[in-house]
């Protein structure tokens, strides 16, 4: 059922819900308001959010009065999720097979989900399965290629000589899509899902350098994992070179604006 990819993200994952919180975390709530305006989610909405981590999009629809039901597949992540959505049933639970029944929710949203499983397709297929006839499925994924702010970690790394680990293994090619609007809107509709719309985002997220780094530093996602898995004079050497990377984007107090990109799908069961 689960891939070597799945099982590498259930490592690298695994007790850096606090890491995250700290790093990217606010990075990947940029597009919470308007997943949750693509999926319809209102007061009454029955709405499960996948991939939920620290509980961003779940405590989000229960602030409009949605009936939320979250999941994640790290445990360490639910415990964050249950403190920012208290009135959310939380449960542990990792694509691509969901706990509940088919048609069970009105809207189904996944920020960033997809680009944690193994086998999107049939990820998307079950996120289908379980939205109502009319109900909404609204997905968000990074854009390939990476936006420059999104780029700089993996910069750094490349500059200092360092390849990605042959123990991280990357997304098997039939299992892989193209990160485009037209990528994505295929995928969807191969799920079964009509009307779909995609759209790309765009924003300038700013964070420092050192909270920037901590994410790395702490073996926070793909990106962390090589970082940490270095001699401790090789990650000094990436270290450096980020920080002079950082250059081109810094401004006064070290403070960084850093350009994204990401890709926001939605449709109708």
């Amino acid at each position: 059922m689960h891939t070597a990819f799945d099982e590498s993200e259930r490592r690298a994952w695994a007790g850096q819900a606090d890491a995250y919180a700290a790093s990217f975390a606010r990075l990947c709530a940029y597009p919470v308001p308007g997943l949750l305006d693509a999926a319809g989610v209102r007061e009454g909405t029955r709405v499960l959010d996948v991939g939920t981590g620290t509980g961003t999009a779940a405590a989000a629809a229960c602030e409009r009065g949605a009936k939320v039901t979250a999941v994640d597949a790290e445990p360490d992540m639910l415990v964050r999720a249950a403190l920012a959505a208290p009135s959310a049933d939380v449960r542990l639970s990792a694509l691509p097979r969901l706990p509940f029944a088919d048609d069970e929710f009105d809207a189904v949203v996944g920020n960033f989900v997809l680009n944690h499983v193994g086998r999107p397709r049939e990820a998307l297929k079950e996120l289908r399965r379980v939205t109502r006839p009319g109900g909404r499925t609204a997905v968000t994924i990074w854009t390939v290629p990476a936006a420059a702010g999104q780029a700089l970690l993996g910069r750094a790394v490349q500059a200092a000589g360092v390849t990605r680990p042959a123990h991280l293994p990357a997304l098997a090619p039939d299992d892989d899509f193209p990160r485009t609007e037209q990528g994505l809107a295929t995928l969807l509709r191969d799920a079964g899902l009509m009307d779909v719309v995609c759209g790309t985002l765009s924003w300038d997220h700013r964070t420092t350098i050192e909270e920037w780094w901590s994410g790395p530093a702490a073996g926070v996602a793909t990106i962390g994992q090589i970082v940490t898995g270095q001699d401790p004079s090789v990650i000094a050497d990436i270290k450096d070179r980020f920080e002079s990377l950082c250059a081109e984007f810094a401004g006064p107090g070290r403070v960084l604006t850093l350009p994204h990109t990401a890709l926001m799908a939605h449709g109708r069961a």
